[in-house]
């Protein structure tokens, strides 16, 4: 059972702002636009909370 990160609601709930504010940019932007705003993520990582459910 994979475990969940301790920020990961933090850091869905800034994908989610960020994607509203800015609908036609994709993850790849969103990633790029999370790191200047200071979080230390991965694009893997940021896909994978874009597609989930």
């Amino acid at each position: 059972m994979p475990r969940e990160r301790p920020d990961e609601d933090a850091l869905t709930a800034d994908i989610v702002a960020l994607a509203s504010q800015y609908g036609r940019y994709g993850y790849r932007r969103i990633a790029a636009m999370l790191r200047g705003a200071g979080w230390v993520v991965n694009l893997k990582r940021v896909e994978r909370i874009w597609r989930r459910d």
